[in-house]
C-alpha cells in the first residue's frame, strides 16, 4: 500500500467515514471516541510531515553508494593530488562530500585527526600538506 492511499484510509477513519464504504460511523462507533478520533487526527498530521520532508530530501548523487572502480579510484587520486577541492571532486565524481572523504582517507590521502577534523596528506609522503 502507499502512503497516499494510507493517509487517505486513516484520513477517513478521523473523519468518522467507512474508508471502504463512505458511510458515516454510527455514534456508539469506537471511531466516534473522542479519543480515537483524535489519536486518529494527530496519526494523520504526522504522516503528512513525513511525507513532506520525504519529499523535501534532496536527490542523492548519481553514483552515491555505488562501487569505485580501479579507474574512478586513480583519477580521484590523481585530482586530489593536484589540489582538486573535496567538493569539486564530489561534482565531478558524482558522488557526496563524505564518500569522497571516505574514499581518501581509505587511500592514506586523508587522516581523521582529534574533533573529526581531517588532514590532507600528500602521497607517499609522511608529513601532512601545510595549509
Amino acid at each position: 500500500m502507499d502512503e497516499a492511499r494510507a493517509l487517505s484510509i486513516v484520513s477517513a477513519l478521523a473523519n468518522g467515514v467507512n474508508p471502504a464504504t463512505g458511510e458515516v460511523f454510527p455514534a456508539d462507533s469506537p471511531y466516534q471516541s473522542a479519543d480515537v478520533v483524535r489519536a486518529l487526527f494527530l496519526a494523520v498530521r504526522l504522516m503528512e510531515a513525513g511525507r513532506s520532508k520525504s519529499r523535501a530530501r534532496p536527490a542523492a548523487p548519481c553514483n552515491a553508494g555505488k562501487p569505485w572502480t580501479a579507474e574512478e579510484d586513480e583519477k580521484l587520486l590523481r585530482e586530489f593530488d593536484q589540489g582538486v577541492a573535496v567538493a569539486q571532486l564530489a561534482q565531478a565524481h558524482g558522488r557526496t562530500t563524505g564518500g569522497i572523504e571516505t574514499r581518501l582517507e581509505k587511500h592514506g590521502r586523508l587522516q581523521v585527526g582529534a574533533g573529526g577534523a581531517r588532514r590532507r596528506w600528500r602521497s607517499g609522503s609522511t608529513e601532512p600538506i601545510a595549509r
